[in-house]
This record gives C-alpha cells, structure tokens and sequence, in this order.
C-alpha cells in the first residue's frame, strides 16, 4: 500500500530568488507550450523559436515529447491516465525551467484541456503561454513524417490522438499558429513578437 509522505516534507526556500536569476539572464523566463496534433509542426516550430531565442544569446530550453518517453516518462502508455501523467511530470520539470530563469519550450500534443489547465496552474500569471499549433487532420495525415496515422489506420496503434482518441482544442489560447498557412519563418516571427510585446524579451534592434 502507497502512502502519502508530503505531510512530512517541508518545501525549503533557495537563496537565489526566480527574479534574480532572471537580472542574471537579462530577461523574464515562460513556458511555451506548443500543443496540437501530431503532425502539425510542435516539435519544428519550438525548434526554430528556441534557435532564434539561442541566436539572440537568452536561455532557452526545448522539452520534446517524444525524447521526454526516452528517459522520465519511459514506461508510460498513451491510457488517457499515462497521458495524464506525462504531462503532470513535464509541467512540474518546466515549472523548474521557469523557476531557474529559463524560457522553455514544450512540444508536446497534450490533448486534454484540463491537464493542459494543470500545467498552466503551476507557474505564476502570465508565465504560461498556450501556442496552439493548429493543422487539420488531413494535412497532418498528409505528412505523417512518422508513419503514425498510417498504423492508427491499420489498428496496428490503439488510443491515437486524431483517430481513435479525443483531441480538446485550446478554447483560448495565447497565440493560434495555423501550420498549413503560415512558413516556419513567418510562425517564427509571431511567437517572437509576442514575446517581445509581453515584455518577455527585449525588442531586437
């Protein structure tokens, strides 16, 4: 039998504050989570932006879903409760990533609202910024850069988000990035915008 210990754990406070981490780094430290089907271009869009975020010389992070399943959430199916916990366990590692003066990036398809809401909740206001990559299913079966929908298809993969499994749009997302619409430079530059105009980062010269 499981037993709760938190009871007899005390949260111990750091020497160095989030804002003083964030002086050190010269800018305010977020979460950018890229949420939407698979397909849709997370994974490449949170890449391009960190590789601008890089260029620039600001701490930034990408936590991708599928090398997260490589290592801390190695073990866990794609069960609405393994889904669950996969993003339970990546919101707190990005919370750190905030807590340590970091911009970080995930990329993962999150497809309930609510686990997306938890995440969310574990940071302050304003430090969660939803970007949803939106492409219709069509398009993203186009693609198929992993021969996924083809084996969802087939039955070969249970539980696949899109097909056999529910995908829950953000209602109100921070920014909507339309993939089959939009190059990965033109995307690039909405995110960066944004971040500039939130006061994240500085405005480039």
């Amino acid at each position: 039998m499981s037993r709760d210990t938190t009871a007899h754990i005390v949260w111990h406070p750091t020497t160095v504050t989030k804002k003083e981490r964030q002086e050190r780094t010269g800018h305010k430290s977020a979460i950018l989570w890229f949420t939407g089907l698979s397909g849709a271009g997370k994974s490449t869009l949170a890449n391009a932006v960190e590789y601008e975020l890089h260029q620039r010389s600001l701490a930034s992070y990408v936590l991708d879903g599928d090398n997260i399943r490589h290592g801390l959430n190695r073990g866990l199916g794609f069960g609405p409760d393994d889904r669950k916990e996969n993003i339970r366990r990546i919101g707190e590692v990005a919370k750190l990533f905030v807590d340590a003066g970091v911009i970080t990036l995930t990329a993962f398809i999150s497809p309930y609202r609510e686990d997306r809401e938890l995440a969310r909740s574990l940071v302050d206001e304003g430090e969660f910024i939803e970007v949803y990559v939106k492409c219709p299913l069509e398009e993203c079966e186009r693609r198929d850069v992993k021969g996924l929908y083809q084996k969802a298809r087939s039955g070969e993969i249970s539980k696949f988000t899109g097909i056999s499994s529910p995908y829950e749009e953000p209602e109100v997302a921070e920014l909507v990035i339309e993939s089959n619409e939009h190059s990965i430079e033109e995307s690039v530059r909405t995110v960066i915008t944004y971040l500039e105009k939130r006061g994240i980062i500085s405005i480039s010269s």
